[in-house]
Parts: C-alpha cells; structure tokens; sequence
C-alpha cells in the first residue's frame, strides 16, 4: 500500500500564523482535521498533507480570508525548505542541476509531490503534481507553496528580484485582481495538467551564488528515501506528541483504512499501533536527553506521557534505567575518547 501523503509541518506554520494574528480559533479548527495544535519548533516534522488542505479551506471560508494560500506563501522563504535539499542545491554548480536535484529530493518537503522540467521552445517549465490528489478540492492553498519554492530556488542563481513570466495552477483556481496586481509582469494559468512556473532557457547555465561550494560526490548525495504506509505513519506520528498523540481510530482515519483494516495491517509486520506509538516517544525523549539539558519532565510532557512517574516507568522498561541516567551514560559516552 502506498504511504499516507505528508508534508512537513513547516507549510502548515504560515497559516496558523496568519490566523494566530487576527485572533482566530485555530486550535480549535486543527483539532477538528486532526492536525496537531502544537508546531513550536516541529518544522521539520510530518503531517498529513490533505487533512491540512482542507484545514486551509476551511479556514478561508469561516475567516473570511482572501486567496489564503498566497498570504500564506509571502511568509515563506528559500530558508524554510529541508536542509537537504538547501545544501544539495548549495552544491549545484548551475541552475539547471540545482533544478535537476530538486526533482530528486522534492518528496522531501511533501511526501507525494513529483517535480520533473519539460522544454518548451525557449522556455523550461518546472512543474508539479500531488502524486494521488488528482481533482482533490482546494489544492490551491498546497500549489502556492511548492510554486513560490521553485521561484525562490530560481532565484539563489537570478537574484531576489527575479519573477517568473507564467505561473500555472492545476487546481480550477484564478487568484484575485489584488493579488495578480503585485505580480505585474507575470500571467496566471488556470486548469493545467500540472502547476508550472517557466525559466528562460539562456538562464540555466547561471552559476549559484555559493559556487565555489565542491560540487557533492555520488556517495554524499545517496537516494531520497521512499515512503511506504509504515515509513510514512512512523514519519507522520512525532509531530503529534506533547499535544495528545492520536487515537488508533484518528491514525486509521487519516490512513483511508478502518480501524481492523488499519490494526490488520500493521500486525502484518508483526507491530500494534501502540508499538508505533512508544516508539515515536521513546525516540523523542532519548535524543531530547541526549541533546539538550531541558528538565525531565518537560521532556516527558514534549514526549506525550502525562507526568514524570509515567514517563521513568515507560523508560525504564524501554532501556533498564531512569531518565536521568540515560543522560548521564550518553554523556559519559560524547565525552569518552573511545566509543562505547
């Protein structure tokens, strides 16, 4: 079965942002897509890519919110991709590679998103596609962001001031007078087969802005990784913890499976859904203790344990000692000079 389409929590940010400041509910909207409340610092983790559309929608309708997607997209910059991707496209001696790596590594920012250039006389249109989403409503909020990404990334070669002459939206979606306005010199597309922004072929010979970086070698770049159901729910629960973890029928939902479906699914790896769950706990907790010097209990509450006697107990059957002393070991082991 094919993995449960993600995007990282860091494209949900801007829209909670923008609701956060005219003072809107969002807690209580994320709560109803079952998405989680809590994104301090989870930008680089994974949420469910189309519960979080029509969080966007809804969101619009009931705030009353013009072109959403796009208020959404002025509060992102080439900074806030993965830090994959970003050093991958530092190393790329022109725009063209940078370009040909960024279809390699696209299904790092959304799990299902596939990037690919086609020519187009003397233009080469860089176009997407939700792998799966095909006549899914309100893609709009989703195509403004991978679209303002790709004109962010043309630019680390063509300068900030750079603007693409078309940008086309798959979705069945014309952005507002107000909002073509601040793209004078661009023309909006509506109903493609894909979204697309175009590049001038004469710029792909343009050198990056950090082209004296060494260029990765074969071994340094290996593969995207590819996200089947359990790679994709092992990646998607971590952003859930410290904010109440989701329920198995919650998980079963947001798979597209019913709950024996969903259960019978996962025993055929030999794992429950609680198995997932103390995993995605343990992991947070373990680098949290080996990492930072934050107090145990905010750990355990980041972790999703309810209190500090729930969370040693877990721990313990986990490792065979407390909390405090795994820190104390993993830091006896970073400070030896053999490795332990």
């Amino acid at each position: 079965m094919a993995g449960i389409p993600l995007t990282r929590c860091q494209f949900l940010m801007p829209f909670t942002a923008i609701l956060d400041a005219i003072g809107a509910p969002s807690n209580s909207l994320l709560a109803k897509y079952k998405l989680p409340s809590e994104l301090d610092g989870k930008a680089d983790h994974y949420i469910p890519l189309l519960p979080a559309i029509r969080f966007a929608e809804a969101a619009q309708c009931s705030q009353e919110i013009i072109d959403f997607g796009f208020e959404a997209s002025k509060q992102m910059q080439y900074a806030h991709l993965s830090e994959k991707l970003r050093t991958v496209i530092g190393h790329s001696p022109t725009l063209l590679s940078a370009l040909k790596q960024v279809c390699k590594w696209a299904t790092l920012e959304d799990t299902v998103l596939n990037i690919w250039l086609e020519r187009w006389g003397d233009q080469l249109r860089i176009c997407s596609k939700l792998q799966g989403a095909q006549g899914h409503p309100y893609l709009e909020h989703s195509q403004w962001l991978q679209l303002v990404f790709k004109i962010h990334i043309v630019r680390q070669f063509a300068g900030e001031s750079w603007n693409p002459a078309t940008i086309a939206f798959e979705a069945h979606y014309v952005p507002t007078f107000e909002t073509q306005s601040r793209w004078p010199t661009t023309r909006f597309l509506s109903g493609e087969p894909a979204s697309w922004i175009d590049v001038p072929v004469r710029m792909l010979s343009l050198p990056g802005r950090s082209n004296r970086i060494p260029a990765l070698s074969m071994a340094e770049e290996d593969d995207p990784p590819a996200y089947k159901f359990l790679d994709s729910l092992k990646l998607m629960l971590p952003s859930y913890l410290g904010g109440g973890v989701l329920t198995l029928a919650e998980a079963a939902e947001i798979a597209g499976l019913s709950t024996r479906s969903f259960q019978r699914k996962l025993a055929r790896d030999g794992l429950s859904y609680s198995d997932l769950v103390d995993a995605a706990r343990f992991d947070n907790a373990s680098k949290l203790l080996r990492d930072t010097d934050s107090k145990i209990i905010e750990i355990a509450l980041s972790s999703g344990y309810g209190d500090h006697a729930h969370f040693t107990r877990a721990f313990r059957r986990m490792t065979g000692v407390s909390p405090r002393q795994y820190r104390a070991q993993s830091r006896n082991c970073q400070s030896s000079p053999t490795p332990c």
